[in-house]
């Protein structure tokens, strides 16, 4: 019988790229996304695979609970699950919608944290031997700073790595592995969405099949935390050794 892997976000970017990893390693899938056109559109490509397709929108309070009926009335077990859906929104917090600042906090931590509790029992309980089980949530090395006029988005990636790094301790000694991928900027529609072409971080980016690359196999080597790119581990050891004050300067500046 082959594992199971769900991943969200899988219509593009990391979670597109990561897909086809976990395919060519021999996991079944279950893509969640927004486009079912861009859900097809994977499936077709990943042919030779068993793939499911959950066309779901995250930001919607009751997704993570209706993704996990589905897969269930599908008679499906998850073996690694992948919570990549995620959103960035750039400008001054009082000038940003509310709205849209809570639909962000919906997908980045509410749903991340609903899908880690609904699948983590069966992921613990699941009977398969010798394939790499588990949870990938991609964070950002926004986690370890603050972030002026992304400062909703910052905090959000804040929680992710805090979040998984205690679960990954609570499971220490099972045979599992909880890991955060905290990505820099990757060059995906990521800044399109959050309107910020324009600033600084773009010139830096990754692709987003070196991100899925090193994070695929962190994952398999069961690390606690990935930071794709020598860069980018530059950048989040640094903000350890500044004041926060300082380190919140650089975001600012980096972001304009």
């Amino acid at each position: 019988m082959k594992p199971t892997a769900l991943v969200t976000g899988a219509s593009g970017g990391i979670g597109y790229e990561f897909s086809h990893l976990l395919a060519k390693a021999g996991y079944q899938l279950i893509i969640v996304g927004r486009s079912e056109t861009k859900l097809q559109q994977l499936k077709s490509e990943l042919q030779d695979h068993s793939v499911t397709i959950i066309p779901e929108d995250l930001s919607r309070p009751d997704s993570a609970g209706d993704i996990y009926r589905q897969v269930k009335e599908k008679g499906r077990t998850v073996e690694v699950l992948v919570n990549n859906a995620g959103f960035g929104l750039n400008g001054a917090f009082e000038d940003l919608p509310l709205l849209e600042q809570k639909h962000m906090l919906q997908v980045n931590v509410h749903a991340l944290t609903e899908l880690t509790h609904y699948f983590l029992p069966d992921i613990k309980e699941t009977q398969l031997q010798g394939v790499p089980k588990g949870i990938v949530n991609i964070a950002s090395i926004a986690a370890f700073q603050p972030g002026p006029k992304m400062a909703v988005y910052y905090a959000s990636k804040a929680y992710v790595l805090s979040f998984t790094e205690a679960l990954h301790e609570e499971l220490r000694g099972r045979d599992l592995t909880i890991t955060t991928v905290c990505p820099g900027a990757t060059d995906t529609n990521f800044f399109k969405n959050a309107k910020a072409e324009g600033t600084k971080l773009v010139n830096y980016t990754m692709s987003p099949k070196q991100v899925a690359d090193q994070a695929f196999m962190g994952f398999v080597k069961g690390k606690r935390v990935i930071i794709p790119g020598k860069l980018n581990k530059s950048i989040a050891f640094s903000t350890r050794l500044v004041p926060r004050s300082l380190a919140a300067k650089l975001a600012h500046y980096l972001d304009t």
